[in-house]
């Protein structure tokens, strides 16, 4: 799932559309496309995950779910696109296997973007105040509540809980006030690094423990849980250098059951064929 800095560079990419009028809209999108042409695109803006289509009167809200994708100014002949808009002086944009809806209300009164962590108006103040208010929620799940930390994503999560040395199995409640400050601060520290790497096509070499095996710091083996807190999303963490605090110790991760690779048909056909009898003489 692209998370919040992807969507920034999206936003980045797609600011020369704005100002062009809509001269077609096609596309398997269920939402109604007739009101489009004719329209002219006032803005283009990101809240976390959602990319917008400003268009005064009202905006198109996109969400790229798990495996979503654009395409500005060319199509991707594979793939038929969810919606496509065609502009004046030749432009377009394409979206792929996306969320599509409209949105009726002014952005400013349907988003807090004080919530967005790459926003210029985030708030870290009320990012904490929301996070006491779940006293009892793990830190991996706190990290990917949008109306707290809107943009972060799981990969954004893991590597942010390694940074600042605590175990996602930590409550919220249960942490220092300093690794609490920790916490709110990398989320949105990490979320520019994540960007400047993005851009640089250097993001996954910066991965320290996001689909690794090892931890960087101490070579330990890192624990992975498949689905993890009520998220139910992946981590990957180190029981040596992540502290769990609180009483007790942290639940041991699920055991990992890796499916059998398929017979090939080779092998399988040689499995079928009865042995030869080999008579010594």
């Amino acid at each position: 799932m692209p998370e919040g800095p992807s969507l920034v560079i999206l936003r980045e990419s797609a600011e020369s559309l704005v100002g062009l009028k809509v001269l077609e809209a096609t596309g398997n999108t269920k939402q109604p496309l007739e009101r489009l042409p004719g329209s002219r695109l006032r803005a283009v803006r990101t809240w976390g995950k959602h990319f917008l289509l400003d268009f005064g009167d009202f905006a198109i809200r996109i969400h790229m779910l798990m495996f979503g994708s654009y395409a500005i100014d060319e199509r991707k002949p594979e793939k038929t696109p969810r919606l496509s808009l065609r502009f004046t002086r030749k432009c377009e944009i394409n979206f792929y296997s996306c969320s599509v809806r409209y949105i009726e209300q002014p952005l400013d009164e349907a988003y807090d973007f004080s919530a967005d962590v790459m926003s210029d108006t985030w708030d870290p103040k009320a990012a904490r105040r929301k996070l006491k208010e779940k006293p009892k929620m793990i830190c991996a799940d706190a990290l990917l509540e949008q109306d707290i930390f809107a943009g972060v994503g799981n990969i954004i999560k893991n590597e942010v809980l390694h940074r600042i040395r605590v175990h996602p199995m930590t409550r919220v409640g249960d942490l220092p006030p300093r690794k609490l400050g920790d916490m709110i601060r990398e989320a949105r520290g990490y979320s520019f690094d994540f960007y400047r790497w993005k851009k640089e096509f250097t993001l996954r070499a910066h991965w320290q423990v996001h689909a690794k095996k090892t931890c960087p710091r101490d070579g330990t083996p890192l624990s992975f849980e498949r689905h993890l807190g009520t998220k139910k999303r992946r981590a990957f963490w180190c029981d040596t250098c992540q502290v769990f605090y609180g009483e007790g110790t942290p639940p041991a991760p699920s055991p990992v059951v890796r499916k059998a690779k398929p017979a090939s048909k080779r092998t399988a056909k040689s499995a079928s064929k009865p042995l030869k009898r080999v008579s010594r003489r």
